[in-house]
């Protein structure tokens, strides 16, 4: 069948997949939530900013 092909062949790339190391992965966690807080805290003062501008013009 071929679900059961599929599967098999599925699991032997998996055994070829070189998997992140626990220190690769808390490094990529680290720049992600960096570069999360500052995106947010750029859009934040963008927001900011747009806001005093619109009640500056009513």
């Amino acid at each position: 069948m071929k679900v059961i092909q599929f599967i098999k062949e599925s699991y032997a790339e998996l055994k070829k997949v070189i998997w992140p190391g626990k220190d690769d992965v808390i490094n990529s966690v680290k720049v992600v939530i960096v570069s999360t807080v500052i995106i947010a805290a750029i859009l934040g003062l963008i927001d900011m900013l747009l806001l005093l501008g619109v009640r500056a013009v009513f």
